[in-house]
């Protein structure tokens, strides 16, 4: 990619469908992001030229446990700072399954304990555009409704993205 003049975007994602807890996924993570950045070493890629499209640090789907914002951010910064070189230009989170307010709560928590060495942000699929996919319900009367409910979706996002969203904003919608 960088000899061709492209950005490499890098996405080592561990899935959160098992049962797994919060502290095997960071250990499933530590270790995955240790063999990416020693292969991507070993491969001469310049990291200021990269961005990292990573999961969280969260429990599994099947655990029955859902983690407090702040335990994420916790487990999830302390895992970059133990692997990520601070070098990588920047961190573009994928939502790994989290409900589109559980994605936007983690990543606000996660830039609030900031600064960072990286710019955090979001690459969210199902949690930026199911909001609005269910507002629109594929009916032609409903498209402004789910053009509103992505536009107010992409708001809390970019406001997450700057630690400053706050629950009481979605209800203000």
């Amino acid at each position: 990619c960088q000899e061709a003049g492209i950005v490499p975007i890098v996405e080592p994602e561990v899935l959160m469908d098992g049962a797994h807890g919060i502290d095997t996924c960071y250990e499933v993570s530590k270790a995955t992001l240790l063999k990416l950045y020693s292969e991507l070493y070993a491969a001469r890629v310049v990291l200021e030229g990269t961005i990292l499209k990573p999961n969280m640090v969260i429990s599994g789907k099947k655990s029955g446990k859902l983690d407090s914002p702040e335990i994420v951010a916790e487990k999830t910064i302390k895992l970059f700072r133990e692997t990520v070189p601070a070098a990588v230009a920047g961190i573009a989170f994928l939502s790994g399954g989290q409900s589109d307010e559980e994605a936007t709560a983690n990543l606000n928590a996660i830039n609030a304990i900031g600064p960072h060495p990286w710019k955090l942000t979001f690459s969210y699929g199902r949690a930026l555009q199911a909001a609005a996919q269910k507002a629109w319900s594929g009916k032609a009367a409903n498209v402004a409704a789910g053009q509103a409910a992505f536009v107010h979706r992409a708001h809390m996002n970019h406001l997450a993205a700057l630690g400053k969203w706050q629950p009481a904003l979605e209800r203000a919608a």
